[in-house]
């Protein structure tokens, strides 16, 4: 596995911490704080359209 760059956790109400790397090819992670070993992997653009569309609401019915 690549070297990921992490950032610091991002914890939301309660336990629920992730956290979010990068790695020098251009791919983006995301894994559970603690979990780091198990990340969803894909490539920033990818990562920035999930956010994108986290942000316009429609992952809103999940909530």
């Amino acid at each position: 596995m690549a070297e990921i760059d992490w950032e610091e956790p991002y914890c939301g109400e309660g336990n629920n911490c992730f956290r979010i790397g990068i790695d020098a090819e251009g791919n983006a992670y995301i894994a559970v704080a603690g979990q780091e070993d198990r990340p969803l992997t894909d490539s920033r653009d990818a990562l920035r359209a999930l956010i994108r569309e986290i942000k316009a609401g429609r992952a809103d019915h999940l909530l």
